[in-house]
Formats: structure tokens, sequence, C-alpha cells
């Protein structure tokens, strides 16, 4: 779990900022992270990491995008953090030198919960660099992904970890709902854009 980011003017065109309750949130989810896509090879590994714990309401956001991707069963991706298996303060740094072990120069999708602003709330957030997992909460834990989505579930500011307790599952439901639909018909838009340059090529 971390803090929302204000960006400046500047950055963005680097961050997208988008309430769940837009009618065309799908789509501009899924618009941006394939601005994102084309700008890696074609053969480039995509890695999604959901952080977060089943402990906490408003920090399983991750784990339960985790889950919902691990329903498809697709070789599109690699995954890691889901309900059963979690990627939390405790494994992570061990989970990304497993993830760089195992894959060569991946894309690294970072997914997690966040808290900020009152009026931000129930918003998606897709920002290119890292995730800074546990900085909301003061904790040090090394950065994640190339780029990374974000919901925000709550107000932050104050006493986080009782605020993320009492976080409203519903929300949290909804925003991993969106993003992990968003995120997988942009994988399979990217894998068949992949496959017709490949066709090309021959």
């Amino acid at each position: 779990m971390n803090f929302s980011s204000k960006a400046s003017p500047l950055q963005e065109p680097s961050c997208l900022k988008i309430s769940h309750a837009d009618p065309d949130i799908y789509s501009a989810i899924t618009h941006r992270l394939l601005f994102y896509f084309s700008r890696t090879r074609t053969d480039t590994p995509i890695v999604i990491v959901c952080v977060g714990t089943d402990r906490s309401t408003g920090d399983s956001l991750g784990p339960l995008v985790g889950t919902a991707l691990a329903r498809f069963h697709s070789p599109l991706f690699h995954l890691y953090g889901t309900l059963e298996e979690p990627v939390h303060a405790v494994n992570l740094e061990e989970t990304l030198s497993l993830i760089y072990k195992k894959h060569h120069n991946p894309f690294i999708i970072g997914i997690d919960a966040c808290l900020g602003q009152s009026t931000s709330v129930g918003c998606i957030q897709v920002v290119e660099g890292p995730l800074r997992p546990g900085a909301g909460v003061n904790k040090q834990l090394p950065p994640v992904g190339d780029i990374h989505l974000t919901g925000i579930v709550n107000v932050g500011g104050f006493m986080e970890y009782f605020v993320l307790q009492n976080t409203r599952l519903s929300l949290v439901m909804r925003l991993s709902d969106i993003i992990a639909s968003s995120l997988y018909s942009a994988l399979k838009q990217w894998n068949l854009h992949a496959k017709s340059a490949a066709a090309r090529e021959q």
C-alpha cells in the first residue's frame, strides 16, 4: 500500500487517473497500457506483481487482482501475488529476486492499493515508473515495476493501518475487477499485435 502522488502539469502525460464511475474507464486504462506496451519489444516477457495482503480489507486490492487474473490461466503474462500466495512486505524482496532469475529482461507491472485525498477515493491510476510499496505506512521496501497501477481505496494522512482495516470491501472489489479486466484486455490486444507483426516479417 502506498500514497497517491500528485503529479505536476509536466508529469501528467505519464499518469492516467480516472474514477471507477467513469463510463470510459475500461477503454482508457486499456489504451494507456497499450501505449506502454508499444514501447517494449513484442517478445518481452510481461510480469505482473500484485502487492498486498488478504489480512487487511484496504490492502487486499493487489491479491484480489492477482486472483482474478489467475483465473484466465493465460500464457500472456507471468503472475506473482494472489489471495492464496500474496506478495507483501515479508517476501517482496525475495519475489523480485526470483523474477529476475526466471525472466530475462522482463517488463514488470506493479499493482497495489493506495491512500489519497478524499476526492480521489475510488480512482485508478496508471503511472509510468515503479511502485513504491509501503510508503504510505512508512515501510522501506524495494520499488516494483516499469509501470504500476494503483487503486485509491481510502483517505490517507492519519492512522493508515486503521483506515485500511475499515475500507469498504465493495469498493476494493470493484477496483480490482476493473484493473484485472482492463489489464487482460490490453494484454490480449498486445499479443494480437505481436502476432500480426511477426507474420508481416516472415
